[in-house]
């Protein structure tokens, strides 16, 4: 009996000893899918160890004074915009949203969570300018602020946030006013690459100004339409995000804290300084595009003046040729000896004479 209960008892040790075993196993950690840029969690303005799961990182936030979690996302799918969304509790129609790019600059409020879209443009570097060339690359970033949270959701290849991400992190008296000081970098760093961009344009400016007031060959039509194609999607990326940054710089509710208001002063001021720099280079662009039109304009003038020249002149030749081509029989000088060289020498003097006065009234 007693050998029969030994194996028993064995064997229900083993199985309690395994199950306390997985009980105290650690769970397998999840990781961030592959859209996550980064993730991370600040707390008091500092920015705690590791790299956790946007879940776990928020719930983590949840639980601390003065926290918050910092979620990035570049081109997310469907499924994963999906999941951020349960897990921060953002409204259906704000996933969506982040799902799309090409939004216009924006501020809005959507329950508690603020949705702030902000365009961006980098300068694309090229030897020439041609009638293909891409001179600026545009996409649009979207800032999502909770009270323990903000989700920043960028499209295209152009502003990539991991240098605001370093700035600000370098800043922790900043950092610790929440994730509006976020939604600042962010918005200064957009600025601060239209004033890049603006600065090479005023270069690629100056280049067509030049080539279409030389003497030597006008620039090509096309090449300025495409330089101006290029500035007013800059345009359309600059100018609308005036009134988004004039509203969280008022005294509205849900905008940023005070203290941190007068950084957002300082972002509207450097916009307004690229906004007054793009209008300018649109001017000077229509300004150039007109003046290379009078040019061609009056190039083709010149062209059919000297068409209608060298046809008058080729007209004299015609008529003498045509009056002592018609055979009748009683003509002045048909029987001279020397007509045929005395006709030459009249159409050889008529031309001659024509060509000089063309030349002289400058249609030659």
């Amino acid at each position: 009996m007693a050998a029969r209960l030994i194996p028993r008892l064995g064997s229900l040790v083993d199985r309690v000893l395994g199950r306390e075993a997985e009980a105290s196993a650690p769970a397998p950690r999840r990781s961030n899918p592959d859209a996550v840029v980064d993730c991370a969690v600040y707390v008091n303005g500092r920015r705690e160890p590791g790299r956790p799961h946007y879940a776990e990182a928020y719930a983590r936030s949840r639980r601390g004074r003065n926290a918050f979690v910092w979620l990035g996302l570049h081109d997310p799918g469907a499924a994963v915009m999906a999941a951020v969304g349960r897990t921060f509790g953002l409204d259906e129609l704000v996933v969506e949203q982040a799902l799309a790019d090409g939004h216009r600059p924006t501020v809005q409020r959507h329950d508690e969570v603020t949705l702030l879209v902000l365009r961006t443009a980098s300068y694309v570097e090229h030897a020439e300018l041609t009638a293909t060339s891409e001179v600026i690359d545009t996409g649009d970033v979207m800032v999502f602020l909770g009270d323990r949270f903000v989700i920043t959701v960028r499209h295209g290849a152009s502003g990539a946030l991991t240098p605001v991400r370093h700035d600000i992190e370098s800043r922790p008296t900043m950092l610790a006013e929440g994730p509006w000081a976020v939604a600042y970098a962010v918005a200064a760093r957009m600025v601060d690459l239209y004033l890049e961009v603006a600065a090479h344009l005023e270069k690629d400016l100056e280049r067509v100004e030049e080539s279409v007031f030389a003497r030597d060959r006008g620039a090509d039509i096309q090449h300025i339409y495409q330089l101006k194609r290029e500035v007013v999607e800059f345009k359309r990326a600059v100018l609308p995000l005036q009134e988004p940054v004039r509203a969280l710089v008022s005294d509205r509710a849900g905008g940023p804290p005070p203290g941190l208001r007068r950084w957002f002063v300082d972002v509207e001021g450097r916009l307004s300084r690229a906004v007054e720099r793009v209008a300018a280079y649109d001017e000077l662009l229509n300004s150039v595009l007109q003046s290379r039109l009078a040019q061609l304009a009056v190039d083709q003038n010149n062209d059919m003046r000297k068409i209608a020249a060298w046809a008058a002149i080729a007209a004299t030749q015609t008529a003498v040729a045509g009056v002592y081509g018609m055979n009748f029989t009683h003509m002045p000088e048909l029987t001279w000896r020397y007509g045929y060289a005395g006709a030459l020498l009249l159409m050889a003097t008529a031309a001659v004479v024509l060509h000089r006065l063309f030349r002289r009234s400058g249609w030659l």
